[in-house]
């Protein structure tokens, strides 16, 4: 008999799909679709009619959902329950979030698991399908309208990452 049946607790799953809302519209890709266009640039109809909405290149889209970051698990681990690190997440969740979720606290929980689960299964490295990958829920949603607010604020964001890739680390890889 299997610990799962025992203690009713459900295995959780890697997500199998990203639901992108935009405004009452939503369209739904695969994550191994999206996977396998970053490695080989092939894309299902489906994400091609997605892609173009970003009016970005496919190559520009392939760089970004390619690009590693090494981050020791360690100190991924620290981060991602720091109060800086609490405050990004909060704000990361009304982006990024389980389906049905009603509060904050869910999303940044997995958003917490993904983080370390893509960190785990990138071998020390992460990047956006490994994230994806390693999120806890069979779907994630990406809300647009959410992530384009974040967008307008660029400047404090590149500071925010700037402050988050800069003496933070170094303190917290000393400690």
């Amino acid at each position: 008999m299997s610990s799962q049946f025992l203690f009713n607790v459900s295995k959780a799953n890697a997500a199998e799909e990203i639901k992108i809302i935009y405004s009452i519209f939503s369209r739904t890709i695969k994550v191994n679709s999206l996977k396998t266009f970053a490695e080989k640039g092939n894309s299902s109809k489906k994400l091609k009619r997605v892609l173009k909405k970003t009016k970005s290149s496919d190559k520009e889209i392939r760089s970004v959902l390619n690009k590693n970051f090494e981050v020791p698990i360690t100190i991924a681990s620290k981060l991602v329950y720091s109060e800086i690190g609490n405050v990004f997440l909060t704000r990361l969740s009304s982006i990024i979030h389980p389906p049905k979720a009603d509060d904050g606290r869910t999303g940044m929980l997995a958003l917490r698991a993904s983080v370390i689960q893509g960190i785990s299964k990138g071998n020390g490295k992460i990047n956006l399908i490994n994230f994806f990958e390693g999120y806890p829920t069979k779907t994630v949603i990406l809300n647009v309208n959410a992530l384009s607010k974040v967008m307008n604020k660029v400047e404090s964001i590149s500071e925010l990452l700037e402050f988050f890739t800069n003496s933070p680390l170094e303190k917290i890889k000393t400690n």
